[in-house]
């Protein structure tokens, strides 16, 4: 798995004390990127995904996991496995996405629509600078959504989340 960093104890990242895995490597390079260099594949480091589950499980006031990048979707396999290993010891999973939920959904790789249907919340959507703003709960941009995923998936339509 490559990594562009871990976090414990976040409270920026979704609710709660948060584990946040940010992998390296975005096809999406979004201008104003608050992580540009998670960008380039070729940086961050290697990590076994099992390493990675290590430190998730490390405290105990873990509330969850927030797999953010770079582009989680890029790596759905380790993110997927993580994804599980949260879930598996009663964590929630929320995921950061420059992808849609409607594209993940509709138009990711069987792998990608694996880890979607792992999530709890997912964080959708490009950066866009011009819409930028500071006072969004969870999010960068206006064009952003926080998407409850497992009621996405079964009403067949996107449910968000309110502020």
């Amino acid at each position: 798995m490559k990594i562009f960093g871990l976090v414990q104890d976040s409270i920026v990242d979704g609710p709660g004390f948060r584990f946040s895995c940010f992998v390296q490597g975005c096809p999406h390079c979004c201008p104003g990127c608050h992580n540009q260099e998670s960008h380039d594949p070729a940086g961050g480091r290697d990590m076994a995904v099992e390493e990675v589950a290590k430190e998730l499980l490390k405290n105990p006031l873990t509330d969850g996991l927030t797999l953010s990048g770079g582009e989680p979707f890029a790596q759905p396999e380790d993110c997927l496995r993580l994804a599980r290993t949260a879930h598996e010891n009663g964590l929630n999973v929320w995921c950061y996405s420059g992808w849609t939920f409607e594209y993940l959904r509709d138009q990711g790789t069987p792998a990608q629509r694996a880890l979607l249907e792992e999530l709890d919340v997912l964080v959708d959507g490009p950066f866009l600078l011009e819409q930028r703003s500071l006072a969004l709960p969870w999010r960068g941009s206006g064009n952003q959504r926080v998407v409850d995923v497992p009621a996405s998936l079964a009403r067949g339509e996107t449910v968000v989340l309110p502020d």
